[in-house]
This record gives C-alpha cells, sequence and structure tokens, in this order.
C-alpha cells in the first residue's frame, strides 16, 4: 500500500442539523462523530498523518473535548471562507510527503475501512479516485415551469474519501479558488485530470440533518451488532 495522509474537513457551523454545537461534534453512539471519522481513517491507514481542518473559534473547544475520549492521534488547523480554501490549508500543514492524499467529510463517520482501501488502490491506479453510490430515487430536471424526468442510471451520488495522488492534488490547489469547485474532484478535473469512479457504500452517510443522526445511530447499532457476532465466532 501506497504511503497515504488524511486531511479531514470539518469545517462547518452545522446550522441546517440545529443543535447547541456543530454536527461535528455531536454524540454518535457515545462518542463524537468526528472522533470516529478520524478512528476510521486511523485503523485503515495506521502511519497516516492526520490533518483535521476546523473552524477557527472550535479549536480550543475541541481541544478540550477531545481529551475525553480515545481518538487516535491528529493535527488541528484553521480552516478558510470555502471547502477550498480548507483543504489548500491542510495540504500546507502537512509535515510528510505521501505518495496519495485523502480529503475526507468530517461528518461522514462510517464508511468501511474496506471501502477506503479500494478507493485508495483506484487512486494509486488512475491517480484520482472518488466514491459513489447509484441513486435509487427517480429525478425530475426543471426548466422555468416546465420538467422533465432524468435517466437515473446515467447519475451518481459521490461521496468521500476523495483520494489523489500527491503531485496532482498538490498541483491543482495551487490555483484561485472558483465557485465552480464544488468538491475536490472538480478541482483535478478543472484541470484535466480524469476521475475514476470507486464503487462506495449507501450506508457511507454524511450527517447534515437530524434526520441524518436518527439513520446514523441505526446504521451503527447494526454494525456494532455485527462486529459482535463476528467476534463471539472466533
Amino acid at each position: 500500500m501506497e504511503s497515504v495522509a488524511v486531511i479531514i474537513v470539518a469545517g462547518g457551523s452545522g446550522t441546517r442539523c440545529g443543535g447547541a454545537i456543530p454536527k461535528q461534534f455531536r454524540l454518535l453512539g457515545g462518542v463524537p462523530v468526528l472522533a470516529r471519522t478520524i478512528n476510521r481513517f486511523a485503523e485503515a491507514f495506521p502511519q497516516a498523518e492526520i490533518i483535521v481542518v476546523l473552524p477557527e473559534q472550535h479549536l480550543p473547544f475541541w481541544k478540550n473535548f477531545a481529551a475525553r475520549f480515545p481518538i487516535a492521534t491528529h493535527k488541528t488547523i484553521a480552516g478558510g471562507q470555502e471547502r477550498f480554501h480548507s483543504v489548500r490549508r491542510g495540504l500546507q500543514a502537512l509535515c510528510t510527503t505521501p505518495e496519495l492524499i485523502a480529503i475526507q467529510d468530517g461528518v461522514r463517520p462510517l464508511c468501511s475501512t474496506e471501502m477506503i482501501h479500494r478507493v485508495a488502490a483506484d487512486a494509486a491506479t488512475y491517480g484520482a479516485a472518488i466514491p459513489v453510490v447509484q441513486p435509487v430515487d427517480s429525478f425530475r430536471k426543471i426548466d422555468g415551469e416546465v420538467s422533465h424526468a432524468i435517466d437515473r442510471r446515467q447519475l451518481r451520488i459521490v461521496q468521500t474519501p476523495q483520494i489523489f495522488r500527491t503531485d496532482i492534488l498538490t498541483s491543482v490547489y495551487a490555483t484561485e479558488y472558483n465557485p465552480l469547485f464544488t468538491d475536490d474532484a472538480s478541482v483535478a478535473e478543472h484541470f484535466g485530470h480524469a476521475i475514476h469512479l470507486s464503487a462506495g457504500e449507501h450506508h457511507n452517510l454524511k450527517i447534515t440533518t437530524e434526520e441524518d443522526f436518527i439513520i446514523a445511530e441505526a446504521l451503527l447499532a447494526v454494525s456494532e451488532k455485527s462486529r459482535v457476532a463476528d467476534d463471539n465466532n472466533l
């Protein structure tokens, strides 16, 4: 396996989810969402340097709050105005020079190590890889007062981690911000880099709303039950 560094972007305010603290700090199964994300990547890449990008005003809070939980070693830095700026600050904060860099949403705590390894292997082969899943809902495109159906077989839902060869990611993030940059893949694609689509996971949920927490708790309970059953069968 190629050497990997991980940048976890957790700079959101969490306003859509409500609550007294941003969603990345809320507890999921008794552990902060962000802690679960950090630990999952530390499990996948035990030697990886992990950078966590947070809102500047929450850096002291996280330092104190994180001390209460078993969380893998990580470095925290202040994010920027947009996700693009936060990722670039994460790149600038790296002390190592890995072969691959993974960019992960801080509020996607349920991705499997198997999927993470799959995307990393594809990134090593193709240069840039992102996990995607096929949508199950129907879609319609609105054009003024008229709408028409879209063939969902031609659509994919994009997830993270988005993983790139280091030379590709550092070169494309040397540019200026463009509002058309919606994620890291869109930045790389803007400069002509092809994006390989890896198999994602429907349970790789991005926690955005209060309902997402309910779903995540249920998914976590199923996962824990399965893990205990596997341990008992050893």
